[in-house]
This record gives structure tokens, C-alpha cells and sequence, in this order.
């Protein structure tokens, strides 16, 4: 349960803000929630399974100790990131725009491809090497989802406005915290 809980945390607020955000909210201002909402969450369980299993490997070769410390320090590069920001590019706008046969294939490969060496996606790689991999990857998952649905709500009845700068510090702060947190329980 510590996994699921501290999973879904890290992963909601790392995505607040994300380019993966910024697409859902594009798609909704097209297409149905729903569906939209379904092909995120397989697209978000697939890579958030790839990456738990790569994390769990990594933990599994790797002393406890120095992962703690390498993630804490993985998570201030996480907070810089957050700082710096995503954006969608014209061309990954052009394919959230379009839609084509199956809005559903569509959203869920263009998420797919958009979460890979995301910061979400590592942000899971580091927590699965410490926390249990089940409860990290169903905690994971459902965070990225829960962030994507909010986006999904503001993009139909806001447009594309979320107070970006206040969300940017918000998650990077958190970020530096969990990252002192991890440091401070490696070197003790």
C-alpha cells in the first residue's frame, strides 16, 4: 500500500504540467472523454509496466543504499525538469489534431510514444527499484491517469489554461523534497 500511495503522489504530480497533459487536453477538446481517458490508461499501463519491471531489476543489483541516494539526486534533475517545462511541439500538436480512423489507437500510440524516457516514466523506473513493484506500477498508472483526466476536465471546460507556473513550482518543490527525503535515508 506504501508503494501504490507514494506511487500515485510522485507520478500525479509529476505529471501536472507534462507534455503528456498538454496533448490530453488537446485531444479533448476533440474527441470523447471517454475514450480519450481509456487509451491513456492502457498506453500509461504498458510503459508504467515496462518501467516497474526495470526498476525492480535495477533494485534487485544495485545495494539499498545507493539507490536511495541516486534517486533523491534523479529527483532533483525531476524537479529541473518540471522547472524547464514540456511543450507540444507543432508536429505532435498536428497528431493530437488529426485523430484519424480510431481516436482510441490514435490517443493511446501517441501517448505511448510520449511517455517514453519521460519523466514520468523514470520518475516510476526510480521508485520501483525501492517501493514493491505491483503497487508501484498500479500506483503509477492510475497517478499519470488521475493527472490526465484533470487535464481532460480543464482542456472541455477551460480550453488549454491551467496556471502553469504555479503548477510547475508546486510539483518541482515536491520533487526537491522527496529527493532530500531519499538522500537523507541512504546516508543514514
Amino acid at each position: 500500500m506504501d508503494a501504490f500511495l507514494i506511487s500515485f503522489g510522485i507520478i500525479f504530480v509529476a505529471e501536472l504540467g507534462d507534455k503528456s497533459q498538454l496533448m490530453a487536453m488537446t485531444f479533448a477538446t476533440r474527441y470523447r472523454a471517454v475514450t480519450i481517458l481509456a487509451a491513456i490508461t492502457v498506453a500509461t499501463a504498458i510503459v508504467h509496466l515496462f518501467s516497474v519491471a526495470v526498476g525492480a531489476a535495477i533494485g534487485t543489483a544495485l545495494p539499498t543504499d545507493a539507490i536511495s541516494i541516486v534517486a533523491g539526486l534523479a529527483f532533483f534533475g525531476f524537479a529541473a525538469w518540471t522547472i524547464r517545462g514540456d511543450e507540444l511541439d507543432d508536429d505532435e500538436a498536428g497528431r493530437a489534431a488529426r485523430g484519424g480512423r480510431s481516436v482510441f489507437f490514435t490517443v493511446g500510440l501517441a501517448f505511448f510514444l510520449a511517455e517514453l524516457g519521460d519523466k514520468t516514466m523514470l520518475a516510476t523506473i526510480t521508485l520501483a527499484t525501492d517501493h514493491g513493484v505491483f503497487g508501484t506500477w498500479i500506483g503509477s498508472t492510475l497517478g499519470m491517469v488521475a493527472a490526465d483526466a484533470l487535464a481532460i476536465v480543464v482542456g472541455q471546460q477551460l480550453g488549454a489554461r491551467l496556471p502553469e507556473r504555479t503548477v510547475k513550482i508546486g510539483a518541482a518543490v515536491t520533487f526537491v523534497v522527496f529527493g532530500i527525503l531519499l538522500i537523507v535515508d541512504g546516508l543514514s
